[in-house]
């Protein structure tokens, strides 16, 4: 996109920024839960793609470039908000998600997380001497030595990620200071180095992000269209999301109704991320999901006062970009625990389902392989040949197909879902093989909303209907 430190610390504060104001959105008006809303994977093909157009290889100067650029990637972002904004608030999404029973949520919620495999241990191992230790001090603090010590309140579960992150990052500061990455090749100092950004020396003390900062937006039809695609990966993607932590949260399943509502918000969100300027488009954070289940806080008023420390730190530019030092290798090891707790509420979810069934069978195997299988093909044709195997004259269509396919959250979820509303749906016994009374039971169960046992619903299903 060209640009320097100053405009990447300027990039950084409006996503925060922006990311505190959609998670107050979502928390107050959207699905209600305690969801983060932050930036994703989903909208970075779409967005290289517009970086690497043609129109802006002819300017020469980066700053000039960068803002054009940031432009094109703004009216993409708006054009994409539209599409969930319409599709939640309309009620379409709705009318889909009312057909969603247990097992077609299994390969949705489960590869939510799972799907992220990526962004754990292969990047972990970028910087291994900073992430291992990561890694083995969550798990030790976090799991085993709640059962060593014993503590009148939860301590070590609630503190072990800023306990383990401060500790990591002191000690990856220590090596970097120290010169031990000093001879190092290049994509190992960006991996663990801790002053290798650049941006705390750039990064202005205060500065408040505003509507259209870089400009007016652009708008081209086929940069659109690729936007719309990575939009809708990532309301599939967020419905997983919403699921999971409503599970943690200690809600009833989700209802329709309020899945649509926050989707509608989310585009609400991608609408302030084009109009802000933060490149990158909005989902459900993955990550902040699983903390419910590691923290074992599913408050809303938790997620809400944590939204105001993101924009308290996304005005001080200082404090944002101190901790966008923070080496990637610790956000992989904090990946491999919180995505995992995500894919495992997934796979809660098979408690509802007749494994004994030959369908059930089916219909999970097949979605499970055919997500990883899809993502896989798409990623080595493009390792190969340098493109999509989609590749015709239509860049857009291209886009579209290759963003869609290359999801295997999306692949797997729509598989699965096509599956369970067509297969055998005539038989009686279909219904009670996926587990949709179970869903209706819960939807349908009437408490006062004080009562522990209203709140505990979700997890302990044994003891409300024994039968599961």
């Amino acid at each position: 996109m060209g640009g320097g430190n100053e405009e990447k610390a300027k990039v950084i504060q409006s996503l925060l920024f922006v990311a505190g104001l959609n998670t107050l959105l979502q928390s107050l008006f959207g699905t209600r839960l305690p969801t983060v809303i932050g930036g994703s994977c989903t909208f970075v093909v779409p967005t290289i793609s517009i970086a690497l157009a043609n129109r802006y290889h002819t300017i020469d100067n980066p700053q000039e470039r960068f803002i054009r650029t940031m432009r094109g990637i703004q009216g993409a972002l708006i054009c994409a908000s539209i599409f969930q904004i319409v599709v939640g608030f309309l009620g379409f999404w709705r009318n889909v998600v009312r057909f969603l029973s247990p097992l077609s949520a299994v390969p949705l919620v489960t590869l939510t997380g799972l799907g992220l495999y990526q962004l754990g241990f292969p990047l972990l191992v970028k910087c291994a001497e900073v992430g291992i230790p990561e890694l083995v001090i969550l798990v030790l603090v976090s799991q085993y030595l709640p059962n060593m010590v014993t503590a009148k309140r939860v301590v070590f579960d609630r503190f072990v990620v800023p306990f383990s992150v401060a500790v990591v990052w002191v000690y990856a500061h220590i090596l970097t200071v120290a010169g031990a990455y000093k001879d190092r090749p290049l994509q190992t100092q960006i991996s663990c180095r801790t002053d290798h950004s650049g941006l705390l020396r750039t990064a202005p003390w205060i500065r408040v992000p505003y509507p259209f900062q870089w400009g007016a937006p652009t708008f081209e039809v086929g940069e659109a269209l690729a936007m719309m695609a990575a939009s809708f990966a990532a309301l599939i993607e967020s419905t997983g999301t919403f699921i999971a932590v409503s599970r943690y949260g200690s809600a009833t399943p989700v209802p329709p109704s309020v899945l649509s509502r926050g989707v509608g918000w989310q585009g609400i969100g991608i609408l302030l991320d084009g109009m802000f300027g933060t490149g990158n488009g909005s989902t459900a954070s993955v990550g902040n999901a699983g903390l419910l289940a590691l923290t074992r806080v599913g408050s809303r008023r938790v997620v809400q006062i944590s939204a105001g420390f993101m924009l308290f730190f996304s005005v001080l530019g200082k404090f944002g970009a101190l901790f966008a030092s923070i080496p990637m290798s610790i956000v992989a090891a904090l990946n491999c625990i919180l995505f995992s707790y995500v894919a495992s509420a997934g796979l809660g979810f098979l408690q509802f389902c007749n494994l004994n069934s030959f369908r059930t069978k089916f219909i999970l195997g097949f979605s499970f392989f055919m997500g990883f299988s899809v993502q896989q093909y798409f990623n080595e044709y493009v390792v190969v040949s340098g493109h999509g195997p989609v590749n015709t004259h239509s860049i857009s269509f291209n886009n579209i197909m290759n963003v869609i396919f290359s999801s295997n959250v999306t692949v797997a979820a729509v598989v699965a879902f096509f599956l369970d509303c067509t297969l055998g749906r005539g038989d009686s016994t279909v219904v009670r093989d996926s587990g949709s009374h179970w869903w209706e039971k819960f939807r349908n169960f009437k408490t006062d909303s004080r009562s522990e046992e209203f709140y505990s619903l979700p997890c302990n299903l044994n003891k409300l209907f024994p039968s599961v």
